[in-house]
């Protein structure tokens, strides 16, 4: 019981630093739209998580993964936010942009489909009273795949940092955060019954964060004070939001 009011605390408090990461690019929209361009934005971070979000939906539905929701109720929050920041990115995009953010979320949905398709058939209730973790295990693993690709995203930027001496473009807040969210994700993991897909995951997260501060820490003092960081989110790719 102990265990299961601590692992329902730490999930939520969980959940409100995933939506606060979820909700950090409402400056880049807000500027969308009211330039009503979408300039030189990037949505295939956006698009990637959509998909990071489905994934973990799934995973957490109890024919799935028993006792997980919340898991469900953060991923599902922020799939609703992602898709309303694709929304604006569609409306304000030229056709090209549009094209391109249609293929890649109707191939996300293929793969998305495909992917419950394949686990539901092939894993039929009758074996699953066999092996209950059979399907959260193949779901689990894609899962984790996505993540970890997500959470070691923004350590490619790193050679720039380091080659520039310049934290221009990695904003402080978002880096803590981001550190908060797999330590805090890692500790849900561990309590009671140990979900390995969420702890290695967010394990490694909270490692890859940790790293980025270490990094922003030593070239915080010789990052030039005049540069101009009003165009840091035309620049700035987002951090992921996971769990």
């Amino acid at each position: 019981m102990v265990h299961t009011d601590a692992r329902f605390v730490v999930g939520v408090v969980g959940n409100v630093i995933s939506g606060g990461l979820f909700l950090s690019p409402i400056p880049t929209f807000t500027q969308i739209w009211r330039k009503k361009d979408v300039e030189a934005f990037d949505p295939k971070p956006y698009l990637t998580t959509v998909l990071n979000c489905l994934f973990w939906c799934y995973y957490g539905l109890p024919f799935v993964n028993p006792n997980s929701i919340l898991v469900v109720t953060i991923n599902g929050i922020g799939l609703f936010i992602e898709l309303m920041y694709l929304t604006i990115f569609f409306y304000y995009a030229a056709a090209k942009g549009r094209k391109r953010v249609a293929t890649y979320f109707i191939c996300e949905l293929v793969l998305f489909g495909a992917l419950v398709a394949a686990t539901m058939l092939a894993i039929p209730e009758h074996k699953m009273a066999i092996n209950r973790r059979l399907r959260a295990i193949v779901v689990g693993v894609i899962c984790d795949f996505f993540n970890v690709l997500m959470y070691g995203s923004p350590l490619f930027n790193l050679k720039d940092v380091i080659k520039t001496k310049s934290v221009k473009y990695m904003p402080f807040t978002l880096l803590v955060a981001n550190f908060l969210n797999g330590c805090c994700w890692t500790s849900y993991a561990l309590i009671g019954k140990v979900d390995y897909f969420i702890l290695i995951s967010n394990g490694l997260g909270a490692i890859f964060g940790a790293v980025q501060l270490m990094v922003y820490a030593r070239y915080y003092k010789t990052t030039p004070k005049d540069e101009d960081l009003s165009s840091k989110t035309t620049n700035e790719v987002q951090l992921c939001t996971n769990v």
